[in-house]
Formats: C-alpha cells, sequence, structure tokens
C-alpha cells in the first residue's frame, strides 16, 4: 500500500478518539502505520472505583492477547511500545507480548509521593514495560527508567495517567509528525501528551462516556 493510500486511511483517526472495541478498530487500520504506541490496558486486578463501578474488561485476559496482535500488526518496523501492565500478572503480560513479536527492552517506574493502598507495603509506584518490535534505534536522549509522577486526582478516569508522565516517552521515542497510537486511551492523556510535542495521534476507547469527555477536551484545545 502506498503512503498516499495509508494517509487517506488513517485520515478519520487522527487526532481525535475513536469509540470501539480496539481489536476491530485496529483491524481497519493498515499494518506497519504507527510510529509510537504508548498505552495503559486493564490490569487484570478486578479494579473497582470508590463508588464500585468496575473497570471494563480488568477481570479477565480474553482481550489480552488478540488486542496486543492487532497492536504489534499496525506498529512500523523496528518502533517501540510502552506499556503500563499490572504487576501481578506481569507472567501473563509477558507471555503475550513475546507472542506477538514484542521484545521487552527496558523497565519503566513512576514514582508517586503518595500512598495508593497498603498491603504488604505500600504502594507507590505504577510500573510498565517498553517493548520492541524489531530492532529499533536507540535514541538520542535515552530518558530515565525511573521517572517522576504527579497525581491526577482521577478527575475524569479512575486510573487517570499524568500527562507530564507520558511526555518523556513520547520525545525520545519518537518524532514531530509522526503518529503516537493508544488502544486503551480513558482519559486520552497519551494524545495530550503527543499534541503537546507536535506529534499526531490516534486514540482508541471501549467506554463511550470517556470517548466523550475526551472529545470535548481535544475540541477545548483546538
Amino acid at each position: 500500500m502506498s503512503q498516499t493510500n495509508i494517509a487517506a486511511q488513517l485520515l478519520p483517526y487522527l487526532d481525535r478518539i475513536t469509540h470501539g472495541d480496539c481489536i476491530a478498530v485496529l483491524a481497519e487500520l493498515p499494518s506497519a502505520c504507527v510510529d509510537l504506541v504508548v498505552t495503559d490496558p486493564p490490569y487484570l486486578v478486578g479494579y473497582r472505583e470508590r463508588n464500585g463501578r468496575p473497570v471494563g474488561n480488568d477481570d479477565n485476559d480474553a482481550w489480552l492477547l488478540p488486542a496486543f496482535r492487532a497492536v504489534a500488526r499496525v506498529m512500523k518496523p523496528h518502533s517501540l511500545c510502552a506499556s503500563f501492565y499490572g504487576w501481578p500478572h506481569a507472567d501473563r503480560f509477558l507471555s503475550v507480548w513475546k507472542e506477538c513479536g514484542l521484545r521487552p527492552v527496558s523497565h519503566l517506574v513512576w514514582l508517586k509521593s503518595y500512598n495508593c493502598r497498603a498491603g504488604y507495603t505500600h504502594t507507590r509506584h505504577e510500573t510498565g514495560y517498553l517493548l520492541a518490535k524489531g530492532r529499533p534505534p536507540l535514541p538520542e536522549d535515552p530518558p530515565p527508567d525511573v521517572l517522576p509522577w504527579s497525581y491526577t486526582g482521577n478527575r475524569t478516569h479512575p486510573t487517570q495517567k499524568p500527562v507530564a508522565a507520558l511526555l518523556p516517552l513520547i520525545r525520545a521515542y519518537s518524532r514531530p509528525g509522526d503518529i503516537v497510537l493508544d488502544p486503551f486511551a480513558g482519559s486520552g492523556s497519551t494524545g495530550f501528551a503527543a499534541h503537546s510535542c507536535g506529534r499526531r495521534f490516534i486514540l482508541i476507547e471501549k467506554e463511550a462516556w470517556h470517548c466523550e469527555n475526551v472529545s470535548r477536551r481535544i475540541e477545548h484545545r483546538q
């Protein structure tokens, strides 16, 4: 497929959020069309909001392999995917990623200045993996693997990620004008971070009310 045809096929998805299951939506995109993936999938921990509402697909992993298989297909050769994950089920995430041809090349930790929960320890961090498809070139200015975190207040999503936490990854692993994908868009943080760095973005989200909220925020910023 020519670059002109790829660009035309992507146009309806660029710089906006698309409502739908990412497996189905990604099937509509051409292969090897995105430069970087930064995403926050369900953690498989049965998370519930304070009002008791569950996070979709956080109680099963049936979506995990087909979703990341679709993600790997649309990634360009020799590109990267940065994904948060639920550390209690690291084995499941790593097994799926490797099956999809995504190779772990770094582990990421975001340090928090507050307690999320107390159990055997106080939880004060988020974790992610940097995954490579093929052999991406090393960045000119690699970010540290321990990054700062600022509390969002979860005002627009129960697991809202701060835009500032994603900026170092987008700056290091993509170039201005590149396309950044988030198939589990949630509050849209990846899109806002990509936009602030001069990148294009594709956001996909299954929950309609999150899509409506992100769409309003995108319109407000334009």
